[in-house]
């Protein structure tokens, strides 16, 4: 499970950044916290898969 943690959190963060994006024209609160998740996940998969 360990292994796959990194892919997981890099799924989540395309996921949350397919959300942001197609939420941007409708709703602007929402679609930039799902964006700061999106960075949060990114970045912590990339430093996982760095450690």
């Amino acid at each position: 499970m360990r292994d796959f943690l990194p892919i997981i959190l890099l799924a989540v963060a395309g996921f949350l950044a397919g959300g942001a994006y197609s939420m941007w024209k409708t709703a602007r609160g929402p679609a930039v916290v799902l964006a700061a998740g999106a960075v949060l996940a990114l970045a912590g998969g990339i430093l996982w898969m760095s450690w």
